[in-house]
């Protein structure tokens, strides 16, 4: 789940001022968490307080994304979910856009088998993304995080990916030019996922997400979900990461790296 934060704080301060190149500042004092890590601890907290059944998953993750979106306020919310986020009787309103699948990373890690990712995905996305494509994309991004923890390599999530959910025909290189910022799941879970099959590390993911000049938070975060748990992350990047969270939004990622990732959390190099 950190590697979802830590993409989003790199991408955070090109999502409006693209940059085409994979040449520039990683982490900076220009740089903050935005509604991707935000509802991404959101769906950890709901996790961390949810019946063992996940009977009540799809109710507390209401709850909890309501609550941190409305303390924090600021988070750049698109402007649909901004809404939901104060209604007193929220309801899914058939979106697909990239948000549902910028924070489902808990679920790729919580998942025991591809088809528990796939179940903790919907309950997680449904609340709001109902869309096909929204929960398409949401479920692709959580396949890939639990295929990645469990040792598959680049070419075998590439073509999982590519087999259940979106042709992966194209490189970074070849579609940087014509990409244009959007923000909808087709258009950016498909690319999130190449700019991660075409690393060299975790670093070089980020800056291949970021590089396209599109949505650079999300598809940096997308990106970042998975690539912790194939190429690992540093303490040192860790500890530079946790500086931009706020107390209370630090203790729901150490809480849920404690239960359900070990005490440091995913793969550290």
């Amino acid at each position: 789940m950190l590697g979802a934060i830590v993409g989003d704080i790199v991408g955070s301060r090109w999502e409006f001022n693209s940059i085409k190149s994979k040449d520039f500042p990683f982490l900076s004092e220009h740089n903050f968490i935005t509604d991707d890590s935000m509802m991404t601890l959101a769906i950890a907290k709901s996790f961390l307080e949810c019946n063992k059944d996940y009977s009540d998953l799809s109710q507390l993750v209401v709850k909890n994304m309501q609550y941190i979106g409305r303390k924090y306020p600021n988070g750049g919310y698109g402007g649909r979910f901004n809404q939901w986020l104060y209604e007193v009787n929220p309801q899914p309103y058939n979106s697909f856009g990239n948000g549902s699948a910028m924070r489902v990373s808990p679920c790729g890690i919580v998942a025991k088998s591809i088809d528990e990712a796939k179940m903790l995905s919907q309950k997680v996305t449904e609340v709001t993304h109902n869309h096909p494509e929204g929960l398409k994309g949401a479920e692709a991004t959580a396949v890939a995080i639990f295929l990645a923890r469990n040792g598959k390599s680049l070419r075998e999530i590439k073509d999982y990916i590519n087999d259940n959910y979106y042709p992966m025909n194209f490189t970074i290189d070849g579609i940087r030019a014509k990409y244009s910022f959007n923000e909808i799941c087709q258009d950016t879970v498909p690319q999130a996922i190449m700019s991660f099959v075409e690393a060299k590390d975790f670093e070089d993911c980020l800056r291949n997400a970021v590089s396209l000049g599109g949505d650079a938070d999300t598809l940096a975060a997308i990106a970042g979900s998975i690539a912790e748990y194939h190429f690992g992350i540093s303490e040192d990047l860790r500890n530079q990461a946790i500086k931009y969270l706020p107390k209370e939004l630090l203790q729901i990622l150490n809480a849920f790296e404690s239960r359900y990732e070990g005490k440091y959390g995913g793969n550290r190099v």
